[in-house]
Order: structure tokens, then C-alpha cells, then sequence
């Protein structure tokens, strides 16, 4: 009787490959041809389940992000049942820092998606994420949270404040590839911010001095 396929193992077994080949080479030098090899199958296999690189693409940054999602879910887990706003957030922005194999390809392949898209209208017709304002979202919640629970300094802008966060660590991120800075020197200007904002009346308050498990770099 004939080996009943999965394809969605399938799928993803091919999603690994562009992974682990755009970790290497970078997104731009990637084919389909070299997505194959590196799954140990055939090209026409990878384009049955791909019509085309871009859908390739979007698909292997999707699970890429699947993966991220799970990396941020083990260190709020770490910090315990009810963390609390701030330890919410470095979870979240700490784990998008390139600091290990896993981190540094999600940054390499995510900010290579961003520019490519810029000028390849494909794949910006497959966005990244089907909500780019998520996590802006979700960080803009979090301190509004802070604000009302007396956790963080009330005359600070949210939305602001989020934006700032992310486009800071997404830098910051770009800089420890290059060997700019060391991903210690990143996490300290980061907690830097966020005992900035983590205050009430000046004071830092007892949820941004929270050291746990979720603050250590991975």
C-alpha cells in the first residue's frame, strides 16, 4: 500500500530548507532550486507545493514567525503565571533580538523581507504579516495597562513610547549583526527605556525592577 503523504509535513519540512539556506546566503540569493537540495528533494516537488518563490517565501516567513511566537511564549512562561506589563514586553523584544542561531535568522530574514518588498511587488503583494500594526498594538495596550495600574509615568505617550521601543530594538537588532554592539550593551540600553517608563511619580516601580527569567538573554 502506497506511504500515505502529509503535506503539510511536507510544507513545512521545505519551509526549513529556505530557512536554513537564507540563514546562509541571504533571502535575496535564494531559488527554489537550492530550497530543494537542501530538503533532499526534487524541484519539482518544491514548486507542486510553491507555484512561485514569493509564495515560497511568504510561506517560510510565516512559519519562521510561528516559531518566534513560541520563543516569546517560553519566556513569558519562564516569568511566571501573571508577569506583568514590563516583563511582558522585554519578553516580547528580547526575543526578537539576534542573539543566538534561531534570533538572528528571524531578524537577517525578517528585515530582508522588509527592503525586498520595497522594490519586488510580489512579494509586497504577500505582506509579511497579515497585521504589520500588531505588535505596536500590543505594546501601545500594555503600557495603557501600566499607566492605569500606577506602573508606568502617566504623561507618557503609549502609542509613542510603543513605536519607540520597536523601532529601537529592530536597530539595535541590525547592530549586533554587524558586530556594532554586543547583544549585553543592547539589552541595557533597552532596559534603560523601560525604566524610563516603567515610573510612577519618578520612581521605578516594583514591575520594572522585576528581574526574572524572561529578562536574561537567550
Amino acid at each position: 500500500m502506497p506511504k500515505r503523504v502529509d503535506h503539510e509535513e511536507r510544507r513545512t519540512q521545505i519551509a526549513e530548507a529556505l530557512i536554513q539556506v537564507a540563514g546562509r546566503r541571504g533571502l535575496h540569493a535564494v531559488g527554489m532550486r537550492d530550497v530543494a537540495a537542501e530538503a533532499g528533494v526534487s524541484l519539482r516537488l518544491v514548486q507542486y507545493y510553491f507555484e512561485t518563490k514569493e509564495k515560497l517565501l511568504f510561506y517560510g516567513l510565516q512559519h519562521l514567525t510561528d516559531r518566534f511566537t513560541a520563543r516569546v511564549g517560553a519566556r513569558l512562561a519562564a516569568a511566571g503565571p501573571d508577569p506583568g506589563p514590563r516583563a511582558t514586553i522585554e519578553a516580547l523584544l528580547l526575543a526578537s533580538l539576534p542573539t543566538d542561531p534561531e534570533s538572528r535568522t528571524f531578524h537577517l530574514l525578517y528585515s530582508s523581507y522588509s527592503i525586498l518588498s520595497a522594490t519586488d511587488g510580489a512579494l509586497a503583494a504577500q505582506p509579511f504579516t497579515d497585521s504589520p500594526d500588531a505588535a505596536e498594538n500590543a505594546l501601545t495596550g500594555l503600557i495603557e495597562g501600566a499607566q492605569a495600574a500606577g506602573l508606568a509615568d502617566p504623561g507618557a505617550d503609549a502609542r509613542t513610547e510603543a513605536i519607540s521601543l520597536l523601532a529601537m530594538t529592530a536597530t539595535m537588532g541590525t547592530s549586533i549583526l554587524v558586530a556594532q554592539r554586543t547583544p549585553e550593551s543592547a539589552n541595557a540600553v533597552l532596559r534603560h527605556h523601560l525604566d524610563r517608563i516603567f515610573t510612577a511619580s519618578g520612581h521605578t516601580t516594583p514591575d520594572a525592577g522585576q528581574r526574572t527569567d524572561a529578562n536574561v538573554c537567550p
